[in-house]
């Protein structure tokens, strides 16, 4: 999308939001709704959706069916329980297991926990993985799509460098509450990389790719590597709902150190920090919210292999960059951002929607490439549908337009 495109969505983001707002309010002062969910609607038991309400709990079965550019045509399915204490001022937790099989012929297998124990007082995080993968590279650093609105005739494709892996990811934190909202933990992160096949290798007649040049600049296999360490932790959480937020905070550092273990290891650190804010802007209806994430990644000391760079698209969700293919933007530094305005489209809650604009940038120390000095904006619209009323939790559809690419997206529960 060009900069006039960026500008024209950007006027038409906030002329709706404030006719979505003053709309609502009126709509809300006359006559308010009762909140309906999608399972109200719908009761047969061979549903597509396998819902099982209880109290104080939620538990998800839905059927992964679509396309993303990293996989191509997906289907599989996604767990989602969901459930809190029995105090009122208890959290909502999630846990998370989905199977995913695609065109591509990749197996993906996610466990995600984000788990709040004795009465807030424990705060569990964890990312766990298993994937026969193939993603294509495109190198380091943001420039590699360029800006200029003129390139119509550029083509992403041809910067494609293939690669086959195999992906082994456990990250586990645990974060003790010290303060009210505040906590303070550690954990363990380990990233097991094998069986890299690298397509478009071939050393014989001198063709060379990213990934190759830089395992052999920095001393890395390029067949096999793996990155383990351990973290400390810094959270704020001031959230109401961490599935479906509507006000409040979210802030997180952590500091990892990945130490040499073997000789094919090399020390090093990464510094990752997370913020989200949720403003609710309509005093009637907390569904219109503004709502903003911000990451920031960056290899401190020593250098780590290629594919554990930090990247788009591989945060705990997987929803980092939309509008762009996981892992195209890649670099040292990774700063991203994300705007995103959610609203009511029906009284009862049962569908609502969001509009949303984000931003990348990836630095290339090799290239001399510095943060911020190329940014990859996208925009996008989402659908939302109410599958349970106590958790607020939403089946997600997303589409948005980057620079030269688009991509559609399906899930539970929201981005951020």
């Amino acid at each position: 999308m060009n900069k006039k495109g960026i500008i024209s969505f950007s006027l038409i983001f906030i002329v709706w939001a404030q006719f979505s707002i003053k709309a609502q309010n009126f709509g809300d002062s006359i006559k308010p709704c009762p909140i309906k969910s999608l399972p109200e609607l719908f009761k047969k038991k061979d549903s597509v959706l396998i819902v099982k309400p209880q109290k104080n709990n939620f538990f998800l079965i839905i059927p992964i069916i679509g396309s993303q550019p990293a996989t191509g045509f997906s289907y599989g399915f996604v767990t989602q329980y969901t459930f809190k204490g029995k105090k009122i001022d208890d959290k909502y937790s999630s846990i998370n297991l989905g199977a995913t099989f695609t065109e591509k012929k990749q197996l993906l297998l996610n466990f995600k926990n984000s788990v709040m124990l004795k009465n807030n007082n424990i705060y569990l995080s964890g990312d766990w993985r298993f994937y026969i993968f193939s993603q294509p590279n495109y190198g380091l650093g943001t420039d590699i799509i360029p800006r200029a609105s003129k390139d119509d005739d550029f083509d992403l494709n041809a910067l494609k460098e293939p690669m086959n892996y195999n992906y082994f990811k456990f990250h586990q934190t645990a974060s003790w509450e010290v303060k009210n909202n505040y906590y303070v933990g550690a954990g363990v992160h380990l990233d097991w990389y094998t069986t890299i096949t690298d397509e478009n290798l071939d050393i014989a007649n001198g063709q060379f790719t990213n990934h190759y040049n830089y395992s052999q600049k920095y001393g890395f296999n390029d067949k096999e590597y793996v990155v383990n360490g351990a973290s400390l932790n810094l959270l704020y959480d001031s959230r109401d709902n961490q599935i479906n937020t509507n006000r409040g905070m979210f802030a997180n550092i952590n500091y990892r150190f990945n130490p040499a273990l073997t000789k094919s290891q090399y020390a090093s650190s990464v510094l990752f920090m997370e913020y989200r804010y949720f403003l609710p802007l309509s005093k009637y209806n907390e569904q219109h919210v503004f709502s903003l994430w911000a990451t920031g990644q960056f290899v401190t000391t020593g250098n780590v292999p290629y594919l554990n760079l930090p990247s788009i698209g591989w945060d705990q969700r997987s929803r980092s960059g939309k509008g762009y293919t996981q892992g195209l933007f890649r670099g040292q530094k990774m700063v991203y951002l994300e705007t995103e305005y959610r609203f009511p489209i029906t009284c009862n809650q049962l569908i609502s929607g969001t509009l949303f604009a984000n931003f990348t940038s990836a630095s290339d120390k090799d290239r001399d490439i510095k943060l911020f000095q190329y940014i990859q904006p996208a925009v996008g619209v989402g659908l939302r549908i109410l599958i349970d009323k106590a958790t607020r939790t939403n089946l997600i559809f997303n589409y948005a337009w980057g620079r030269h690419s688009k991509a559609f997206y399906l899930n539970a529960g929201e981005s951020f």
